[in-house]
């Protein structure tokens, strides 16, 4: 099986290959093509297996061939947002779309952005300050309830449902069944395809290795991130506030920019 044999569109099938991804892992033939029919999804399964792949490709494609697509992404913790993003940002070369990973950090929420990701307690927060209008999201992806159980963040959660219209679609990944969460899993489901899924060797060695993005270099940021050089300010210093929770520092964006050269440099 592959890429396309799932339905996914050329474009980002290209982006994937660009990524070094080979096949789809298990998870990601289980769940891209339920995704793209626009189902209900309760997904068990492990770390390291390609999940967070398995839903931002279709979601990709989904935004291109539907307008007006509003996506909410909700992760365990702003660092975990900040990877979704990492992964979406990939896809800029190939397709037109905005996404935003919403953190501490984070001085203005883009309204106009397709994607929006957030830890529950953080998007609670910004949502009671009339920062965000959650009421015109079409998709919803949690992602992963079990750890948003871990880190306290359900009862944000619950709330957070209240703020969402009925009518959208619901992906949900845990990467394992736990009691203290079905309430909850209860009032976002109705009647999902549950997919279980165990990861095997194959999986191990197709799955994308997790990057350590503090320790990249400024020209892999560039490479890794699909933007262009900044040629402006405004572009440098929106680019460094995108990877400022990575550690990255100002002077690799000057480098960027082309300000620094020589010994500089």
């Amino acid at each position: 099986m592959t890429f396309k044999d799932l339905g996914l569109s050329e474009q980002t099938v290209r982006a994937i290959e660009e990524m070094g991804i080979k096949r789809p892992t298990t998870v990601q033939n289980d769940v891209i093509p339920s995704v793209l029919e626009g189902k209900d999804i309760f997904t068990i399964a492990p770390g390291r297996c390609g999940k967070t792949c398995s839903y931002v490709f279709p979601l990709i494609d989904i935004i291109s061939r539907r307008q007006g697509q509003n996506i909410l992404i909700i992760t365990a913790d702003s660092a975990q947002a900040v990877k979704v993003s990492d992964r979406l940002a990939v896809f800029n070369k190939y397709h037109e779309f905005s996404e935003q990973a919403l953190s501490e950090n984070s001085d203005d929420v883009n309204s106009e952005a397709n994607v929006i990701i957030a830890a529950p307690d953080l998007l609670l927060e910004i949502a009671a300050e009339d920062k965000i209008d959650l009421s015109a999201v079409n998709i919803l992806v949690v992602d992963d309830i079990n750890l948003i159980k871990k880190k306290h963040q359900l009862a944000s959660l619950e709330k957070i449902l209240d703020l969402l219209p009925a009518d959208k679609q619901n992906i949900v990944f845990t990467n394992r069944r736990s009691k203290e969460t079905q309430d909850i899993l209860d009032k976002i489901l109705k009647t999902p395809a549950e997919i279980k899924v165990d990861r095997t060797k194959e999986d191990e060695a197709s799955a994308p290795e997790p990057v350590d993005e503090v320790k990249k270099t400024s020209k892999s940021l560039k490479e890794k991130s699909g933007f262009a050089a900044p040629k402006t300010d405004e572009e440098a210093v929106a680019l460094m506030n995108r990877y400022k929770n990575f550690g990255a520092k100002t002077p690799e964006f000057l480098l960027l920019k082309g300000e620094l050269a020589g010994n500089e440099a």
